[in-house]
């Protein structure tokens, strides 16, 4: 513990669980009903202040994860492990351990159901805030994340024919209508090039002492590996710091991290309240789906793959690359006939293997580099490659129509 810490008596921090304490009777009934005796025996003494337990029910609903397909996971056991990582989180604030309580916070919001959201989300506030004032008391060198620095051969050692080929129409100013009118309806992508000058976090963001501050000590999932196609791809979990330095860091012996596909601004409220959801996205009657970041080095490669949303793709920092086939075009781009990957395509844009795949190489795109401010509209089913060529940080907005909306209901 930091002398700052220190300060204040440890056994004052304290943080409610309303849910928690109003459900945990029905909590416990449903867990007994699935088998789980042992782990209301540990919950009881956990929730009475006995650390070892709470770790011991914790792992038991750990297992109960683990034990089969995610999919046949009973959801029950989702929130058996929110109950525990609650115990475990006030027990370890309660010491005045912020780092470790916002490690367990974190795992139940990443790991756990829904049934205790609410819980864990005032937690993380309340612990977030004092850890927070330790940081300022301890005080820490303002520096920037150093979107602007590129390593050329990492970066820009682009699929043959980039930037030779027809580009994304780029527009200013674009209305609703025209975006309706012009690229929704028909289904073309176009780069809106200022749609989110307002944004707090095109200022924010690159400040890494504004990151650390912020989210530092949240635990967050990471990919290591240049994509999830290679076969040393890989997922960890690790504090946002950690993953900060990893990306400043020029060892090589680091392999390269990301954060991909990650819901990280229904985790970190602080960074949701630095974006918007551009109006754009409100565009054929529907329904935001998934809003989620995309933060990296230079080099990080998105494989050829596509979605079944509307994407507006905002690159808040730093520079990428950007490819995209027509939807028309799904059967020439081979794509996998595994379930799990089969929005993925088997050729590589960096190394098209000409013997296998050789008709890819004359096949019609657009392309682009994204530039820092704008946004990218990706149309359903089109198929997209990215690469980023500095250090990146980008959101992608999926929203559907009013149709699909319907048919899905």
């Amino acid at each position: 513990m930091s002398s700052s810490e220190s300060k204040q008596t440890p056994s004052s921090y304290h943080f409610e669980t309303p849910l928690l304490d109003a459900q945990h009777p029905s909590l416990l009934h449903s867990i007994s009903d699935q088998g789980g005796y042992a782990f209301v025996t540990m919950a009881a003494l956990a929730a009475a202040g006995d650390s070892c337990a709470a770790e011991t029910a914790a792992d038991m609903a750990w297992e109960q994860l683990h034990s089969g397909p995610s999919s046949s996971v009973l959801p029950i056991w989702r929130d058996a492990y929110s109950m525990a990582c609650l115990y475990m989180a006030r027990l370890h604030f309660s010491g005045g351990e912020f780092k470790e309580a916002l490690r367990v916070l974190d795992m139940g919001l990443i790991m756990g159901g829904s049934r205790l959201r609410s819980d864990l989300d005032s937690a993380i506030a309340k612990v977030s805030a004092e850890a927070r004032i330790v940081r300022v008391l301890d005080g820490h060198v303002e520096s920037s994340l150093g979107c602007d620095e590129c390593n050329e051969e990492v970066a820009w050692n682009l699929p043959v024919k980039s930037l030779t080929n027809k580009m994304v129409v780029k527009m200013s100013g674009l209305s609703l209508e025209g975006f309706l009118r012009e690229y929704f309806q028909p289904g073309f992508p176009v780069i809106v090039s200022d749609g989110m000058a307002h944004w707090p976090a095109r200022t924010k963001w690159k400040s890494l002492d504004y990151l650390h501050r912020v989210a530092g000590d949240r635990t967050i999932p990471v990919e290591v590996g240049k994509s999830y196609l290679r076969p040393q791809w890989k997922q960890q979990l690790i504090t946002f710091s950690e993953f900060l330095d990893r990306i400043q860091s020029n060892d090589p012996s680091h392999d390269i991290t990301y954060l991909a596909h990650h819901p990280l601004f229904d985790q970190i409220n602080e960074l949701r309240e630095d974006i918007c959801v551009p109006d754009y996205c409100s565009v054929g009657g529907g329904e935001l789906r998934s809003l989620n970041a995309w933060f990296g080095p230079a080099g990080i490669v998105s494989p050829l793959h596509h979605d079944p949303h509307h994407n507006m793709l905002a690159q808040v920092l730093g520079k990428k690359y950007i490819r995209l086939y027509d939807a028309s075009l799904s059967e020439e781009l081979y794509p996998y006939t595994e379930t799990m990957l089969c929005n993925s395509s088997q050729v590589d844009l960096d190394n098209i293997d000409k013997k296998e795949f050789g008709k890819v190489v004359d096949l019609e795109f657009v392309d682009c580099i994204l530039e820092e401010g704008e946004m990218l509209y990706i149309p359903p089913k089109w198929w997209h490659y990215g690469r980023s060529l500095t250090t990146s940080f980008s959101v992608s907005f999926w929203w559907n129509n009013c149709d699909e909306n319907s048919s899905a209901s």
